[in-house]
C-alpha cells in the first residue's frame, strides 16, 4: 500500500512508503482510493495540521510526518463491517494512500461515520462518508467537480449566509482576498446571485487577468492596491489569503465602513503571520463544522440541506465557466501536483484531479 507523507514542519519534503497492509478488523472497512482533488485549500490544512488537528485524521507512523486529508471518491475493497459492502462507493474524506481503513458507525443508506480512535472528537463532516448511489447531490456527469468544489462550495455558502442571512448588520460590499481561489469563487459566485450585494476582489498582479474574466466581482484590486481600498456602504472583508499586513491594509483603508472582517485560511502559508494591530472590527476565525451544526439548529437540518443542494447543483453548472477540470494519474504525478500547489504554481483556470 503507497502512502504519501508529508514533512509536518516543511511541507516541500514529502516521500513515498510502501507497506503490506494488516489484516482487516472485525467491524472495520478497507477503502480502496479512485480520485481525489487538490486544491490550495489542502495546503490550508497541512498549515493548521496542528493547530485544528488535521494531522489527527489519517495519523502517520511517524509522527514528525502526516498525510494530509483530501476531498475524493473510494470503493469498499474489503469490508467486516454491517451495511458497509465490497463494491459500494463512496464519496469523502481521504488520506493520499492507495487504501485505508475506516470504522464504520451510525451507518444507514445514505452514509456512515469512521468511528476510528484517532477521529473520535473531531468534526463529523469530516468523519462522513456518502454513498453515492443514495446521494442526492451526486452527479455522476459531474464527479471532477463535485471533487474540486463541493467541500470549497459548501465553505462559500456558509460564509454568505453567515454575512447576508444570519448577520447583523448585512453588508453591502464584500472583499475577499485570494480570489482566484476555488472557496473564494464559491462565495463570490453566491454573493452575486443575491444580486444586491458588490463583491469586490483582492488578488496577485498575476491572476488579475484571470479574475477580471470570471464577471464574479464588481471591481478588482491588487494586494498592493489594497490600502487604497473604497467600498460602498457598510463592508465585511473575508480572508483566504492568512497574510496580516494585507488585514491591516484592509481595516485601514475601509476604517469606520468595515463591520465584519472574517478568516478563512491560510494560501500565503510561508508568509510572516505576526500579528498586527487592526482598528475594530477584530478578525474573526469561521469554522465551517461548527456554524453549520449552528444553522442547522435554527433552520432544521432538511432545510439547511436543501437550500445547500440546490445552490450547489446550481454552480456545478456555472463552474465550467471558472476553471477545467485537469486529471493525473501516478506517484510521481501526484506528487508533483502536491509541490505545485504548495508553490501556488498551479493555474488558477486549472482544476487538479487526481489518481494512482
Amino acid at each position: 500500500m503507497a502512502d504519501f507523507l508529508i514533512k509536518r514542519a516543511d511541507l516541500r519534503d514529502v516521500v513515498w512508503t510502501d507497506t503490506a497492509p494488516a489484516p482487516l478488523a472485525e467491524g472495520a472497512a478497507r477503502l480502496k482510493v479512485e480520485a481525489f482533488a487538490l486544491t490550495a485549500n489542502n495546503v490550508t490544512y497541512a498549515s493548521f495540521g496542528e493547530a485544528m488537528g488535521y494531522w489527527n485524521f489519517f495519523p502517520a507512523a511517524d509522527a514528525s510526518y502526516g498525510r494530509v486529508p483530501v476531498w475524493g471518491f473510494a470503493t469498499v475493497a474489503e469490508s467486516k463491517a454491517e451495511g458497509v459492502p465490497v463494491g459500494a462507493r463512496v464519496y469523502g474524506y481521504l488520506p493520499i494512500s492507495e487504501t485505508f481503513d475506516v470504522v464504520p458507525q451510525r451507518g444507514g443508506k445514505e452514509s456512515f461515520l469512521d468511528g476510528a480512535d484517532c477521529r473520535k472528537g473531531l468534526a463529523p463532516i469530516y468523519n462522513t462518508y456518502i454513498f453515492t448511489a443514495a446521494d442526492p447531490s451526486y452527479d455522476a456527469a459531474r464527479e471532477a467537480e463535485q471533487m474540486l468544489f463541493r467541500p470549497l462550495f459548501t465553505t462559500g455558502f456558509m460564509i454568505d449566509d453567515c454575512l447576508m442571512e444570519a448577520g447583523d448588520p448585512v453588508p453591502e460590499t464584500v472583499v475577499i482576498s485570494s480570489a482566484s481561489s476555488k472557496t473564494a469563487l464559491a462565495l463570490a459566485h453566491c454573493l452575486k446571485q443575491r444580486g444586491q450585494v458588490e463583491a469586490v476582489a483582492l488578488t496577485s498582479p498575476g491572476n488579475k487577468a484571470y479574475v477580471e474574466s470570471l464577471r464574479l466581482y464588481a471591481r478588482v484590486r491588487t494586494y498592493d492596491e489594497a490600502d487604497r481600498l473604497h467600498a460602498r456602504g457598510l463592508t465585511a472583508y473575508v480572508d483566504f489569503l492568512g497574510r496580516p499586513t494585507l488585514t491591516a491594509d484592509v481595516h485601514n483603508a475601509l476604517r469606520d465602513r468595515l463591520v465584519r472582517s472574517l478568516v478563512i485560511g491560510v494560501t500565503d502559508w510561508e508568509g510572516n503571520r505576526a500579528p498586527v494591530a487592526l482598528p475594530d472590527p477584530q478578525p474573526e476565525f469561521f469554522f465551517v463544522p461548527t456554524y453549520a451544526a449552528e444553522r442547522a439548529k435554527a433552520l432544521g437540518p432538511d432545510v439547511l440541506n436543501a437550500r445547500l443542494g440546490k445552490a450547489l447543483s446550481g454552480f456545478y453548472k456555472a463552474s465550467s465557466a471558472y476553471l477545467t477540470p485537469e486529471t493525473a494519474k501516478g506517484k510521481a504525478a501526484i506528487q508533483a501536483a502536491w509541490l505545485d500547489t504548495v508553490d501556488a504554481k498551479v493555474a488558477p483556470s486549472k482544476g487538479l484531479v487526481l489518481s494512482f
